[in-house]
Order: structure tokens, then sequence, then C-alpha cells
């Protein structure tokens, strides 16, 4: 197996741990004895459990001496629940090391350097845009200091996420919803407004995996509530997750009067969380835009019109064409008979207009 082959084989594995290693990055390795056969293969499963490059060392033993170490981040160079994998990939002789990404966090950050100093060669680079793109939430949140957010949102062609007379149920298809919960099933913490929670009930829990599977780990649910409204027999408030809700007498107001959106995700942050997905309702998801809170977008889309109804999205801030919100298509995929569409913003600015929220 080339280097480049084993790059992208290791960035596969990394994304087995979307989902559950937070606040940790999701990491990939592979080893390769002198003859480049792959010896050693792991990924960063857990906070707290051993890291990729441990992993694929154990697997390999005395066959990683002398190997190639082809890994997705930057080999850590400190010790906190687990030791310096930087130091381990040295002990067990490896001569070379394949980096794609650089470790952007200060505490864990110089691996390369004590590689080096220990006379292993050590390549940075290899696939990083691809490497990056599959470690986007926790490099975007390491950087920013909060987490990076995906607004999901379901609604028919014209835009609509209810009829008139207001029945949802079901805008889209069930490959479609069976999609979201694989999504779901990648992220630290689901936040949707307490409207929505007191007009649809949902549990915002991972369920009905396609192959059956529970997921390692629900997600934290978090219900951003102004007031204290959530009803105490809401489906949000059972044993199937752990929940959080977010008033404003606990984080404090923004200029609306409502939960200040960027003291919640900054306590997101604090609590370990790197990824959100904000699922419901249409005026929390414009705050979020409006405050340029939003890193991307998925939206699923039905064949289908309705001509009236409440829209998939409502005060963002925006009062003028100029003013739009342009998004960068970075996938399509026919979901069923729908379309499942991902993005990211391009201009994502605050905007100086309050905007109503739950």
């Amino acid at each position: 197996m080339t280097e480049d082959e084993a790059m992208r084989r290791a960035i596969a594995l990394a994304a087995r741990g979307l989902g559950t290693t937070s606040p940790n990055p999701v990491v990939g390795c592979i080893l390769l004895d002198t003859e480049g056969e792959v010896v050693g293969e792991g990924f960063h499963a857990y906070a707290g459990g051993p890291h990729a490059e441990i992993v694929a060392l154990a697997q390999a033993g005395e066959r990683a001496r002398g190997g190639t170490a082809i890994v997705t981040l930057e080999p850590c160079n400190h010790t906190g629940r687990t030791g310096p994998c930087s130091q381990a990939l040295i002990n067990a002789g490896v001569e070379r090391v394949v980096i794609a990404v650089d470790d952007p966090t200060p505490v864990a950050a110089g691996g390369s350097v004590t590689l080096r100093a220990a006379g292993v060669q050590v390549e940075t680079g290899v696939r990083r845009l691809e490497a990056a793109e599959g470690n986007v939430a926790w490099l975007t949140a390491v950087r920013r200091g909060r987490p990076y957010v995906t607004w999901k949102f379901a609604a028919t062609l014209d835009g609509r996420s209810a009829a008139a007379d207001g029945t949802s149920q079901w805008i889209t298809s069930a490959p479609a919803r069976s999609d979201v919960h694989v999504l779901r099933s990648t992220v630290d913490a689901i936040v949707a407004g307490v409207g929505t929670v007191i007009a649809d009930d949902p549990q915002l829990t991972v369920r009905d995996l396609r192959d059956g599977s529970l997921a390692i780990k629900q997600p934290l649910r978090v219900v951003v509530d102004s007031d204290g409204r959530t009803p105490e027999k809401a489906r949000v408030k059972d044993a199937a997750a752990p929940t959080w809700i977010a008033t404003s007498a606990e984080l404090g107001t923004g200029p609306d009067g409502r939960v200040d959106l960027n003291a919640l995700l900054t306590a997101l942050f604090g609590r370990g969380i790197r990824s959100v997905l904000l699922e419901g309702g249409p005026t929390l998801a414009g705050a979020f835009l409006a405050a340029g809170l939003v890193d991307q977008v998925i939206g699923y889309v039905a064949p289908k019109l309705l001509g009236a109804g409440k829209p998939a999205l409502v005060d963002a801030g925006i009062g003028t064409i100029a003013d739009a919100l342009e998004l960068d298509l970075k996938d399509i995929t026919q979901i069923g008979p729908d379309l499942r569409f991902t993005a990211s913003l391009k201009n994502s600015k605050p905007s100086d207009r309050p905007t109503r929220r739950p």
C-alpha cells in the first residue's frame, strides 16, 4: 500500500469516531512495515480511550520497528488521560511519520518537533484538505472557542416546513429520516427551540439507524427556552439522553431579550461539546444565522409543493437581496425521493437587527 492510499484509509478510519470522541478530535492511523505492508491500524474511539497511534502500535508489535506511521492529525506531544503518542512512536522504533494536518492546540502540538529531534523522518500535508474536512467540526471549534454549528432542516420544494393547518409529518421520506439519525449520531449536541418542543414534542435522539445498531453515545439535547416553558412531560425530558434546558436566567440575554446564543455556544464548548446540530424551528435558525453562528447547512428537500404554511426559515435579519447569505454547495445527493444538500456559508456575518427567538 502506498502512503497516499494509507492516508485515505486512515481518514476513513477516523470518521468512525465522529460523535464519540469530543472534546478530542477524530484521528486515524495506519502502520506500514519496511515493505509497505499494513501491520496495524486504529482510530480514536472515545475520549479517555487509546489514541489511534496506540491502537495501531498494539496491533503491529515489533513489526512497527523501522516502519512508517500514517496519521491524519499530528501525534500529540503531551500527557493527559493518555501518554504522548509522539514518544510512543519513537519507543516503537518507527522511522517515518506521515501527517495530514498539524495540531492547532498549544497543549498537544509539537509532536513533529519531538519526532524529528529523535531522528524520525516527518512529512506533513499529505491529503491535508481531505483530512481537515473529516475533522472540520473539531478543528473549527478549537480555533474559535465555540462548537461547529450545522443547521439541518427539512422542507418542500417551495420552502415549507409545515402545511397551512400545521401538519408536518412527514415532509420527507423514510430514507431521508433515517439519514437524519445517521447525521445525529455524528454530533455532540442537538439544539431545538422551545416552540418546536411544544408544537411537535420531538425526542431528539439517535434511533432507527439503517444497520439496526444503537449509537454508542447519545448527543446532549439542548432546548433554547428563554422563559422556562418546556413542559414537564415533554419527551426531551425522558431518560433516553441527557438534556439541558437553556434559559435566559442561566445564560443572560441577547439584544432581543432572549437567550444569548453566543453565551450558549460558549457554555457548550465548556462542556466539551465540539459539534452542534441545530434542529427546529425556523425562528431559532434565523437567530443563529443572523448572529453569524451557522457554519454548515444540510437541507432535505422533498419533491412536494404546499403553496402555504410555515416556512423553513424566518427572521434571519435579511432585508434586501444584497444581504442574502450565499451558500457554497459541497454535495447534493438523492436520498429516496428527496434531495439532501450540504453547504457552507460564504458570507456569514452577524446582523445588526435583533431577531425573535423562543
